[in-house]
């Protein structure tokens, strides 16, 4: 198949996954039925290639539920669905004062990839004037968003913003979470599982883990998700490398878009300072000398998590480690995931007893975790390897489909793709990939 055959097959799933009349795209049918922060963020990359206006609408329809605080929700329900649980009347997003008046949304949140999202879309977008104007209507919200997390999510203000939610990070029931349920008895909650009707169950978290996950729910909605007794209370309270690298990468894209705009000096200056002191102390917090990568930080306990995930070498797209760190977590990426009978990039640690390679965030590689790496790899002139990623992730949808998730396994005889199909963000990042 040549590659402009998998771009019109890959705008096929976008358009088809588009709802016209709201302006946002379902990450994929039955599955995700409503729209998703950071989906809608790589989704909008995708529609830049080829539909400008698509893509700001997928924007505005995100920033149309964004809270009086700055807090942007990680599902807005727009509309109105039985496939999907937990819904709208389990969250409650409106015991939060400050919560949309207009739209229905979860109390949590997701990886803020929207600052570098629109300067992609500056890149990709041919009419400059008209998508400059796009981000000056939209940019501070987007600078809302960041402030909010450095004034509400980090409490020791130390430029290292906290998710009190699995779910926030994006990876949801990556292995790295085992050790704090460990710590946790929540009661048996009766609840109907829809993902489950879509996917084989073995591809999807297990019922006592969706215990855990509404328990770190109910504990936010019993103090209408007040963040800072969330911080006081909730015994999952995690500073995460992917998520803390994509507020950094979003931070250094809102000072080139500010410099673009011109008159925002305040900003611009406001952006260098949370900067300079979060790369600091991310480096100085997140590696881990012993495992050769940064790792997440258990802030409830006060300790490292010390696992490696594709989340640990995230932060070479966001220029945070210098050139001596970056060989030496790119080092360890190829050591331990990268050897030729296994597609990059697994989502886990291969060679740990946690990893399963069907499971969700277990094990399977992530178009948009290997649309990260691409770029970091290839920011810091690791070419080669860099090629790999991108190879890998075009023969895995030439081969399977567009899938949510692949099995990094080569030797795999069956269909490797997992998961929901026909799903977006490797739709439109496949695109990018593509075009690069």
């Amino acid at each position: 198949m040549t590659n402009n055959d998998l771009i019109k097959k890959a705008e096929t799933v976008l358009n088809n996954n588009f709802k016209e009349d709201k302006g946002f795209t379902i990450p994929c049918e039955g599955l995700y039925p409503f729209q998703w922060n950071w989906d809608s963020g790589f989704i909008a990359v995708g529609f830049a290639h080829y539909d400008a206006n698509k893509a700001k609408r997928e924007v505005e329809a995100l920033l149309s539920a964004q809270w009086e605080n700055g807090f942007i929700p990680h599902i807005i329900f727009h509309n109105d669905s039985d496939t999907y649980f937990p819904g709208p009347e389990f969250h409650q997003s409106k015991l939060h004062p400050l919560a949309s008046k207009s739209h229905r949304t979860t109390g949590m949140t997701q990886p803020p990839v929207l600052g570098f999202v629109l300067k992609e879309m500056y890149d990709i977008i041919e009419d400059k004037a008209d998508i400059l104007n796009f981000i000056k209507q939209n940019i501070d919200k987007v600078f809302n968003n960041h402030q909010h997390f450095y004034t509400h999510r980090d409490p020791n203000q130390e430029g290292l913003v906290f998710i009190y939610h699995n779910w926030e990070s994006g990876t949801d029931n990556s292995p790295i979470w085992d050790d704090i349920w460990g710590t946790m008895d929540p009661p048996n909650y009766k609840f109907e599982r829809r993902d489950t009707t879509h996917v084989d169950a073995a591809q999807r978290p297990t019922n006592r883990e969706y215990d855990y996950y509404l328990h770190l729910i109910e504990i936010a909605k019993a103090h209408n998700y007040d963040e800072a007794k969330i911080a006081e209370l909730s015994p999952f309270l995690v500073q995460d490398p992917l998520f803390n690298a994509m507020l950094i990468k979003s931070n250094a894209a809102l000072i080139e878009l500010y410099e673009l705009i011109g008159d925002s000096e305040d900003k611009i200056k406001t952006l260098r300072q949370w900067q300079k002191k979060a790369i600091t102390r991310f480096n100085e917090k997140l590696f881990n000398e012993k495992l050769g990568a940064y790792v997440h930080y258990d802030l409830r306990n006060e300790k490292q998590i010390e696992f490696l995930s594709s989340s640990s070498f995230a932060p070479i797209f966001a220029d945070i480690p210098n050139e001596e760190r970056a060989e030496i977590i790119v080092k360890t990426m190829m050591d331990k995931f990268g050897s030729e009978d296994r597609y990059l990039c697994a989502s886990f640690d291969p060679s740990s007893d946690r990893f399963n390679p069907k499971k969700y965030w277990r094990g399977p590689v992530w178009i948009n975790l290997n649309w990260l790496l691409f770029k970091g790899l290839k920011s810091y002139g690791f070419y080669d390897i860099a090629n790999r990623v991108k190879d890998d992730s075009v023969q895995l949808i030439e081969r399977y489909g567009f899938y949510e998730y692949f099995d990094s396994r080569k030797s795999v005889k069956e269909n490797a793709g997992y998961g929901g199909n026909n799903f977006s963000w490797s739709a439109a990042l496949l695109i990018d990939l593509l075009k690069c």
